[in-house]
């Protein structure tokens, strides 16, 4: 049993440096950076959307195999999302950090928060279907620990564009993105720690999670996309097909 969870443990430990990737732009000069943001911005708008569409909402249909239920979770979801917005907006309001790199209206915008969050939670799940994937035999759990990898290299991609677009500065953006990526290691500790009935919050998480991601892709991002002035149209396309059709072509590998 221990070979497991061994395994499980280096797969989310590998998958969490991953989100490191922001460090390869680190050398570019800001207002190159600045210009490419928008790009970063609409792949993470296909990766999220690609992500929910393709795996997440399909596979809350499988667990629980009832629409309603899993209709609902995921109207929670966009609903829970939509009141920690209005609630990171007030407190951003009244509270702005003003160690954060000034951005537009001064402050780090709450967007940037949003996004820290809903990863948290996607790799915190994440870490817990490989943990289970393991448990079902060591090939299993190495066939979900690859298409995981193949998932978030172009979602930790949007995910350090968002970031930066939001107003944290690269290393700030590189630093939360690998700390929040460690949530899937507290992912395989849970199921570790409650063993089988970790399995039974699986069918909850993930619609939710749907849910979550559907509201930051087109509730924060597509507006973000409207604002840019001077952005390509076309690129923007690309860039949100790119991620859709990443997410998409995972499913030949699950």
């Amino acid at each position: 049993m221990v070979i497991p969870y061994l395994y499980a443990f280096s797969s989310v430990v590998i998958i969490s440096v991953i989100s490191l990737i922001g460090v390869s732009t680190l050398s570019l000069r800001a207002e190159r950076l600045r210009g490419v943001l928008f790009v970063f911005v609409a792949l993470a708008v296909g990766a999220l959307l690609g992500d929910a569409f393709f795996h997440l909402l399909p596979e809350a249909f499988e667990y629980t195999q009832n629409m309603a239920v899993t209709s609902f979770l995921v109207l929670i979801g966009l609903l829970a999302f939509f009141w920690l917005e209005k609630l990171l907006h007030w407190h951003h309001g009244h509270h702005g950090d003003i160690s954060e790199i000034e951005h537009e209206d001064g402050k780090v915008k709450p967007l940037g928060k949003l996004i820290l969050f809903s990863d948290g939670l996607h790799n915190f799940l994440d870490g817990l279907i490989i943990g289970a994937s393991y448990l079902i035999s060591i090939e299993v759990g190495i066939a979900t620990a690859i298409a995981v990898v193949l998932h978030e290299i172009p979602q930790e991609i949007g995910d350090f564009g968002v970031l930066l677009h939001a107003g944290y500065s690269k290393h700030k953006a590189v630093f939360y993105n690998f700390i929040f990526a460690l949530t899937a290691v507290a992912g395989v500790l849970v199921l570790i720690l409650a063993g089988e009935s970790a399995k039974h919050l699986i069918p909850w998480i993930i619609p939710f999670a749907a849910g979550a991601f559907i509201y930051i892709a087109t509730a924060d991002l597509v507006p973000e996309l409207h604002k840019q002035r001077g952005s390509n149209t076309a690129l923007e396309f690309v860039a949100i097909f790119f991620g859709v059709g990443a997410m998409y072509l995972l499913l030949f590998l699950e």
